[in-house]
C-alpha cells in the first residue's frame, strides 16, 4: 500500500552513493541558508542524511523529519540518534500543514520534488505549514541526461524526462505564493532553489 502512494521514481539508493555524491552534508545545509535556532522540516527525509546535518546546524532549534515510509523514518531516527532536537512524523506530504502545524521557518525537499504528481499543490501545502517569510528549498537534479550523472561509476538519479530545470521549478512553485530568493549550486549535478513565502 505504501508503495502505491509513493511518488514515481523515488526509490531510495543505498547510503554509499549519497556519501559519494555529497561528502559534506553539513556544508550543503549551510549553503541552503538553514541557520541556528530555526524550526525546519525535512520533507521526504528518507534515511535522514540531511536531517542529521540539519539537526547539527539548528542547534537549539527544532527539526521535523517527515516521510511516508515508516522504514525510512526508522532509519532516519538511527541517523539522528542522540540528537534531542528532532521529531518524527509519518504521513503524506499533502497533509503536512495539518500534521506539522504552521510552525516551520524552513522546509527542505531534496531529490523528490520531481516526482510529485501535482507540484504546485505540494508547494501550496508547504506554504500553509510555513511562518510568514518562511522558506522552501528544493534540491533537484539539473536536467542532464541520466547517463551523464554518474556516481560510483553508475548512472544515478531520476529518468532524464523527469528532471527539472531551475526555470521549470520556479514555474510550478511561484504560483503557490513563493518568490525565488536564491539559486545555490550543489555540484556536481544539483541545484538548490530557495524560495521565500510571500505574505
Amino acid at each position: 500500500m505504501i508503495q502505491e502512494r509513493l511518488f514515481p521514481a523515488t526509490g531510495m539508493p543505498d547510503r554509499n552513493w549519497w556519501q559519494a555524491l555529497w561528502p559534506d552534508p553539513d556544508g550543503v545545509i549551510k549553503a541552503l541558508g538553514i541557520k541556528p535556532g530555526m524550526t525546519v522540516v525535512d520533507l521526504g527525509c528518507g534515511y535522514g542524511y540531511f536531517t542529521a546535518a540539519m539537526a547539527r546546524q539548528v542547534g537549539a532549534g527544532h527539526v521535523i523529519g517527515f516521510d511516508l515510509d515508516p522504514e525510512m523514518l526508522d532509519q532516519a531516527q538511527l541517523a539522528c540518534e542522540g540528537m534531542t532536537n528532532c521529531e518524527w512524523l509519518l504521513g503524506d506530504a499533502m497533509e503536512l500543514s495539518r500534521l506539522a502545524g504552521a510552525t516551520a521557518d524552513y522546509v527542505l525537499i531534496a531529490n523528490t520534488f520531481h516526482g510529485a504528481p501535482d507540484k504546485t499543490a505540494l508547494a501550496r501545502e508547504v506554504a500553509a505549514a510555513l511562518k510568514p517569510n518562511g522558506r522552501l528549498a528544493i534540491v533537484n537534479w539539473y536536467p542532464l541526461p541520466r547517463e551523464e550523472t554518474t556516481v560510483l561509476d553508475q548512472p544515478r538519479g531520476p529518468s532524464t524526462q523527469m528532471r527539472m530545470s531551475p526555470e521549470q521549478t520556479c514555474s510550478v512553485v511561484e504560483p503557490a505564493g513563493f518568490t525565488l530568493e536564491t539559486l545555490v549550486e550543489l555540484p556536481p549535478y544539483h541545484y538548490g532553489a530557495v524560495f521565500v513565502r510571500a505574505n
